[in-house]
């Protein structure tokens, strides 16, 4: 390796670029968005090791790494991954082949993808669900609850929450699934209730129903809220997946591979959840660099079910998605098409990330607040 060079992007993103004495350039992404400094300067530390390193001993590199650290969490996390998939995208490209052929070839030629909808009425979320639908996707995806639910009663969130879901589902009728992300806004108790109360309503999955940080909660709610559990996207290592698939805490993993350790970790928690029948549906709320990722893994992990999707720069405010690559990956019909292209499938475009460096933006602090001005979950 001769070069690491890092870029921040809008929206939070953070790119890597590692540069070999070939001429060979990997790209990669980290999953600690919004906080790029934290991330920027660990990698400022470890180029000093990756420098002058063969770039093809990869999980050598992913352990040197970790197992140097007596510290744990997003920061690092993001950093090794972003490595980590920048390092995938030189092998594929020294091999002259993609990422998939590497980790044994694939069990699909495209890949489902589910899309966000957004709506801050029913009806702005409905016209959304329906606008997707039309351009061919299968599978939608939306936050449940109005604006300002944190300061409804009880009763009042309960009630629109399961209005929200029924619109939804009435008007894209059964062909189309249905996801939902509660962000961990929940106790398990409510998250119960809410689930119990959902289920006549055939939904594919209920993402983060109750916080992430106790294993047993999300157990014990995985168990009896009757809709099938969605978890992972905060969860740093194989070593925290394997305690929420040993405790049945999920019918559904969700690692982010900017965030989990990269392709190396990914595919290993994938494999591990299989041994337990449970499906993969992996993070992706990030540039088109975590999507070509995740596609790899998609491509050749049989427990694969679908993929979270954001867009490739058609919407608008996302034009910027457009502009960092080359070329994104082919989307027909609610499938991206996993490409045959040597690497991750995907090459920056300079003159692109440098325009959106300059628009670089700082997640702003906005925390909600109860009405009493308690601290709800964001």
């Amino acid at each position: 390796m001769e070069s690491v060079k890092s870029f921040k992007l809008r929206t939070h993103c953070h790119i890597v670029q590692i540069e070999t004495d070939t001429g060979i350039i990997g790209i990669g992404e980290s999953g600690f968005w919004g906080f790029p400094e934290g991330t920027e300067g660990i990698l400022k530390r470890l180029t000093k090791y990756l420098l002058d390193k063969d770039p093809l001993r990869i999980d050598h590199h992913w352990q040197y790494i970790y197992r140097n650290n007596h510290h744990r969490g997003g920061a690092l996390h993001g950093a090794l991954s972003a490595i980590d998939i920048a390092l995938w995208d030189i092998k594929g490209k020294y091999f002259d082949a993609p990422v998939w052929q590497l980790l044994g070839g694939k069990c699909r030629e495209k890949v489902r993808v589910y899309m966000h909808i957004r709506g801050d009425s029913n009806e702005e979320l409905v016209r959304d669900a329906e606008e997707k639908v039309r351009e061919g996707f299968t599978a939608v995806r939306f936050s449940p609850f109005v604006p300002a639910s944190q300061k409804l009663t009880y009763s009042a969130r309960l009630k629109t929450t399961v209005n929200r879901v029924k619109a939804v589902r009435d008007a894209v009728g059964d062909e189309v699934d249905v996801l939902i992300d509660v962000h961990n806004r929940l106790t398990p108790d409510e998250a119960i209730v809410l689930g119990r109360e959902l289920v006549k309503y055939r939904l594919l999955f209920i993402e983060d129903p109750t916080t992430q940080d106790t294993v047993e909660a999300m157990a014990y709610v995985a168990a009896n809220c009757l809709v099938p559990v969605a978890t992972g996207e905060r969860l740093h290592t194989i070593f925290e997946f394997n305690s929420f698939l040993h405790k049945r805490a999920c019918a559904y993993i969700r690692p982010d591979i900017c965030l989990a350790g990269g392709i190396t970790q990914t595919k290993k928690i994938v494999a591990l959840a299989e041994a337990y029948q449970v499906l993969a549906v992996p993070h992706n709320p990030l540039s088109p660099i975590s999507t070509a990722a995740c596609v790899q893994i998609d491509a050749c992990a049989p427990n694969c079910l679908i993929q979270e999707y954001t867009g490739d720069g058609s919407l608008p405010g996302q034009e910027w998605k457009r502009e960092v690559v080359k070329a994104p990956l082919k989307l027909e019909k609610g499938y991206l098409i996993v490409p045959d292209t040597p690497g991750i499938g995907i090459t920056l475009n300079e003159r692109g990330v440098e325009n959106n460096m300059k628009e670089f933006m700082e997640r702003p602090l906005k925390t909600p607040l109860h009405e009493d001005g308690s601290v709800a979950d964001n």
